[in-house]
């Protein structure tokens, strides 16, 4: 994490503002008081209200209760490339499909639409995504090539707007259809692919899931232990997004001991990591730590990056294992195997 001496002042007197109520809408209102509310600071608003009202935005975001079936489990993508969308952008799309009960995850730009053939309806409103990149100035370039150095890149945050094929007009025979949900007899072996193609040493056994980091390990109970099968694949689904931080794998700093923010910070990555890899799946996601959304909102308010941060890790880890499976299931092979233990910390450790 990189943080700056300006950006902590900042953060102090939104932490400052943030004591005087715990709702959003103070949170989001100390920041004005300073500047207009940076893109990070709304999205940040907006997921610590979900959380607030204990909804996690990341769990069943395609249907409303009472509503009917609605939009079934997926990640939201492109209507016309098929291109998935991740990191934040996810759950700011899955929210607006909660909010207005759109059958599709589908999205596309006012310009999309009519390059289609087809048009935005008139009064819709669009939904705001982002784009993260970096970029070099010029004056750092010339700096750079002056001392020798390399060059440092500026990153940076845009916004754009999408609107839900449902929103739109004459797209039928343009927009790519929704991907057909896999019957369940066809999840379960799915899932157990995933599982195998990790090449994480994977047990079954005791009452309780969790990684251990220190012996690269997942631990969950037999299936027998949950009331439903699904629930098996969910729970495993969540330790192996915690083991794909291994030093070995993507490198997330896992030696935070229960209770501490970088605990949470990691439990984030796995709740949402977890739901990413269940909507590719198809299975509904679920929140297997509720009891951590306290300690979640103390780190967003504290940081209004880190929801980015977490999303972007959590996506990561989702598409790592993702293409392990596929590299396992096209021949290709995988990455190499086998790493130092990092740590004894134990991620989760919580009765099935």
């Amino acid at each position: 994490m990189t943080s700056r001496s300006s950006s902590r002042a900042l953060d102090r007197r939104r932490n400052h503002a943030c004591s005087k109520g715990s709702h959003a809408g103070d949170w989001a209102q100390g920041a004005r008081d300073n500047a207009p509310p940076t893109i990070h600071e709304q999205v940040t608003a907006r997921i610590i209200a979900e959380l607030e009202a204990e909804r996690l935005p990341w769990v069943q975001p395609w249907a409303k209760a009472g509503e009917g079936a609605g939009c079934g489990p997926a990640l939201p993508r492109n209507a016309l490339s098929g291109r998935s969308y991740s990191g934040i952008n996810i759950l700011l799309l899955w929210g607006e499909v909660i909010a207005k009960g759109y059958p599709s995850q589908k999205w596309l730009t006012f310009r999309q639409a009519l390059e289609a053939g087809g048009a935005v309806r008139r009064g819709e409103h669009s939904c705001m995504v982002v784009y993260a990149d970096r970029f070099i100035p010029e004056t750092e370039k010339a700096r750079a090539q002056d001392s020798g150095e390399a060059a440092r890149a500026i990153p940076f945050l845009k916004r754009f707007t999408v609107f839900n094929v449902a929103q739109c007009e004459g797209l039928e025979d343009k927009a790519l259809p929704d991907p057909a949900p896999l019957p369940e007899r066809e999840i379960m072996p799915l899932a157990e692919e995933i599982i195998a193609a990790s090449g994480v040493d994977f047990r079954i056994g005791g009452d309780k899931a969790y990684y251990r980091p220190s012996l690269d390990l997942v631990q969950v109970p037999p299936q027998p232990a949950f009331f439903k099968q699904i629930n098996y694949y969910q729970t495993c689904l969540h330790e192996l997004t915690h083991a794909t931080g291994h030093v070995s794998r993507l490198a997330r700093d896992l030696s935070h001991g229960f209770g501490t923010a970088g605990y949470a910070r990691e439990e984030l990555i796995a709740e949402m990591g977890s739901a990413f890899l269940c909507a590719s799946l198809g299975i509904v996601p679920t929140v297997r730590h509720a009891d951590y959304i306290g300690a979640w909102l103390a780190v967003l308010r504290e940081d209004s990056r880190a929801i980015f941060r977490a999303a972007r890790a959590a996506s990561l880890a989702a598409d790592w294992l993702l293409e392990r499976h596929r590299a396992a299931r096209d021949g290709t092979g995988g990455e190499g195997e086998g790493a130092p233990a990092i740590n004894a910390t134990l991620m989760d450790g919580r009765a099935a």
